[in-house]
């Protein structure tokens, strides 16, 4: 029978690992903790897991524990000798690679029907998942579980007509369907960061027929980009939407954030 693995404090001390304020890390070091987070999105026995930002590996070694196979961006290099060490007891079950999550090509790395587990580096959070929703679909990942502050996690999740609701909702909502899965106090993370996190669970649904993405993408960035002003100022800049808007019955004195889901997909059609 195989030893426990190190406790995660001893990890970062060996390594000399803290973390960084300017790449948005916060280390989880509770390994139940972490077990909780990788089964979120049920049994990883010979799955494809795409993580980002692993830092010192203790949601990686649980994704390995539950039987994944881990492909791992990390842009720190202070990390990578915790990780090739971990590499070096799973030999063909991890790949690490050294690089910026926002510049790699996570679908050439992962590989189509990969589930994306990730504690997100606070700064990038957004703008990763923003591009994991965009593109074809059905997408290249089978499901996204992922580590934000709450705030943010609310946004994702939130319903039309409540202040969290936005360009964001839309996009996780139009064609996914995101839930919250676990909220964790600011106690869980060393150091522990001045909010606190979410994780949120994200699985891709149909799409809605005869949506173009990119103009979906347009519509909510002009709609919710001058969020107080009614529709008929903040789509004035779209060619086509102030009378498209009309032909569906969508009233123009209406402010975006009380459109549906359903209606922007309507409106997206009509402009696609």
């Amino acid at each position: 029978m195989s030893s426990p693995p190190e406790p995660l404090r001893e990890v970062i001390a060996r390594f000399g690992l803290s973390a960084s304020k300017a790449l948005g890390q916060n280390f989880i070091l509770d390994r139940q903790l972490l077990a909780r987070i990788a089964a979120m999105a049920g049994s990883l026995e010979g799955e494809r897991v795409y993580e980002v930002g692993p830092g010192p590996g203790g949601l990686t070694r649980a994704l390995l524990d539950a039987g994944a196979d881990v492909v791992a961006v990390e842009r720190d290099r202070r990390c990578l000798p915790a990780l090739e060490e971990l590499h070096q007891e799973f030999p063909t079950r991890l790949t690490v690679i050294e690089g910026d999550a926002l510049n790699v090509d996570a679908r050439d790395i992962a590989g189509v029907g990969a589930r994306v587990i990730a504690n997100l580096p606070y700064n990038v959070g957004t703008a990763l998942l923003l591009d994991w929703l965009s593109g074809e679909w059905p997408p290249w990942w089978l499901s996204l579980t992922l580590m934000f502050q709450q705030e943010v996690a609310e946004r994702i999740v939130a319903a039309p007509d409540t202040n969290a609701y936005g360009r964001l909702s839309v996009a996780a909502q139009w064609r996914s369907a995101p839930r919250i899965a676990m909220r964790l106090s600011r106690s869980a993370f060393v150091p522990p960061p001045k909010v606190a996190s979410a994780v949120v669970h994200i699985v891709p649904t149909d799409a809605p027929a005869g949506v173009d993405a990119k103009v979906m993408e347009r519509l909510t960035s002009a709609a919710f980009g001058q969020r107080r002003k009614m529709l008929r100022s903040s789509l004035k800049q779209f060619p086509g939407a102030l009378s498209a808007a009309e032909a569906i019955g969508i009233d123009l004195q209406r402010r975006a954030e009380t459109l549906s889901v359903a209606e922007f997909v309507e409106l997206a059609r009509a402009l696609s």
